[in-house]
């Protein structure tokens, strides 16, 4: 009997369009997932069964163009195919719909706040990121999820994410020697995890601390050779053998 596999049909990911060609209008909508990505890395070093990819198409229907958000990220998948990597993501390969997705708006208004928000709830993606770093009045960071299909927003800052098991949040800081407000994922205690420079610097600093308690371990020690040196000549003066004592 011959066995039938639809999914066979389908066109495999390195048959479908890897970009819209679209290019970015905002250098955030870049930093931003690419700095999320390398913390990521940091955080989960040992961990192969995620992929978090940025400006990438998802291929949910072989019939309808992909939605690219600006990030996104997924569980239980493997973090890299090859040494090609993931041209896209294909909903009919990975198997897993993304558990995450990011929208950095920019000031071309591309519906993050409408149509995105309703495709991204038709698909049934859990959570729902905007960050929009043109906002005064309104909250500029909004995390959504998905509850009976309906996206809730919750309106503190970090949000803790427990299906993920890290918190997502913005806060000043520096990136690639950018001051400015930038997102961040954060541990259960709400600490932030370090960007790649941060926690070299706080390397550099840890090595010049332990350098300075050794030097001024070693001028206590020259120090204390020195007053036992001066006792012993006081004993001498006073006609007492210092090795007598």
């Amino acid at each position: 009997m011959l066995n039938y596999d639809p999914l066979a049909c389908l066109p495999s990911s390195e048959e479908l369009p890897d970009s819209d060609d679209t290019p970015v209008d905002n250098e955030l909508q870049d930093l931003i997932p690419g700095l999320l990505k390398a913390l990521l890395a940091m955080a989960w070093p040992e961990r192969m069964d995620w992929f978090f990819g940025i400006d990438m198409g998802i291929y949910y229907d072989p019939d309808l163009p992909a939605i690219i958000p600006d990030g996104f990220l997924s569980l239980g998948v493997e973090r890299f195919y090859d040494e090609n990597l993931r041209p896209s993501y294909v909903l009919w390969e990975e198997k897993k719909l993304p558990i995450l997705v990011l929208e950095v708006v920019s000031k071309t208004y591309r519906g993050e706040y409408s149509t995105k928000k309703a495709e991204y709830a038709r698909l049934g993606i859990l959570y729902y990121v905007v960050y929009n770093p043109f906002r005064r009045r309104k909250p500029r960071l909004e995390v959504y999820k998905l509850v009976n299909n309906v996206y809730e927003l919750h309106d503190v800052n970090p949000v803790w994410l427990p299906e993920i098991g890290l918190g997502i949040g913005i806060e000043r800081g520096t990136y690639l020697g950018i001051p400015r407000e930038w997102m961040y994922w954060y541990n259960q205690q709400g600490q932030r995890f370090l960007t790649p420079e941060e926690k070299e610097k706080f390397a550099e600093q840890k090595a010049q601390q332990a350098e300075q308690k050794a030097h001024q371990a070693e001028q206590k020690a020259q120090q204390a050779q020195q007053e036992t040196q001066l006792l012993r000549e006081r004993l001498r003066s006073l006609g007492v053998d210092p090795d007598l004592i």
